[in-house]
C-alpha cells in the first residue's frame, strides 16, 4: 500500500556531497518507484532561525522557510531521518529543525495534567545514522535518542547505524545504499 514519507536529510553541510546524501537519494528513488508519495527535506540547504525561549517554542509560529516541512510531517504516514553523529548525538541543526516543527499544538498538546497528548499516533520513522565508531560500540555506550518522535506519538521509531562510515570500503557502502533502497520499496 503506497504511503506518504517524508525524508528529512539532517547533513548541515550542504555544500557539497555526504554519505547522508546517498543514502537518502537511494532510499527516495527506491520509494517513489515503488508508488509511494515522497516529500524531501535536506536541511543543509535551509535556513531557519533557532529558538532562544521557552516563549518561542510554545507559542511562535513554523518559520516561513519551514512551513512545507511542518505540514509533510503532519500528513506523512512515514518519517525518514538520517543524519551523522556528532559529539554523541544528532547534529545541532536536525534538534533546531525538530524544535521548529514539533512545536506545541502541532505535534503533542499540553494538558492540565499528566503527560502531554501525542498528536503524532499512527506515524512511524527510520532514523539512520552514520558515524566514525562501530555501530555496536554506538548503541551500547551511547544509545539511540529515539525520545523525540516517541514523544509526540511517532511509533515504531526503527534505528539503523552505519558504523565506522569514514573508513568504510566501497563495498560496504554498496550494501547500504542496496538495505536503503529496499527501506524505500517497503517506505519503512
Amino acid at each position: 500500500m503506497p504511503r506518504r514519507i517524508v525524508i528529512i536529510q539532517g547533513h548541515p553541510d550542504g555544500t557539497r556531497q555526504h554519505l547522508c546524501d546517498g543514502l537518502a537519494d537511494a532510499y527516495e528513488i527506491s520509494a517513489m518507484a515503488a508508488g509511494h508519495s515522497v516529500s524531501r527535506f535536506d536541511l543543509g540547504e535551509i535556513e531557519f532561525p533557532l529558538l532562544h525561549s521557552e516563549e518561542e517554542f510554545e507559542t511562535g509560529a513554523v518559520p516561513e522557510s519551514l512551513q512545507a516541512a511542518a505540514e509533510a510531517i503532519a500528513v506523512a504516514d512515514h518519517i525518514l531521518l538520517i543524519f551523522p553523529l556528532w559529539l554523541g548525538t544528532m547534529p545541532a541543526l536536525v534538534k533546531a529543525f525538530l524544535e521548529q516543527v514539533l512545536k506545541p499544538g502541532k505535534a503533542f498538546a499540553y494538558r492540565r495534567s499528566g503527560f502531554p497528548k501525542k498528536l503524532m499516533k499512527g506515524k512511524t520513522a527510520r532514523m539512520v545514522v552514520t558515524m566514525g565508531m562501530p555501530g555496536l560500540a554506538y548503541r551500547w555506550w551511547f544509545g539511540i535518542e529515539r525520545n523525540i518522535l516517541n514523544f509526540v506519538g511517532i511509533y515504531p521509531v526503527y534505528t539503523t547505524l552505519f558504523g565506522m562510515a569514514s573508513t568504510a570500503g566501497e563495498w560496504r557502502r554498496r550494501r547500504w545504499i542496496r538495505l536503503m533502497k529496499k527501506y524505500g520499496r517497503r517506505g519503512r
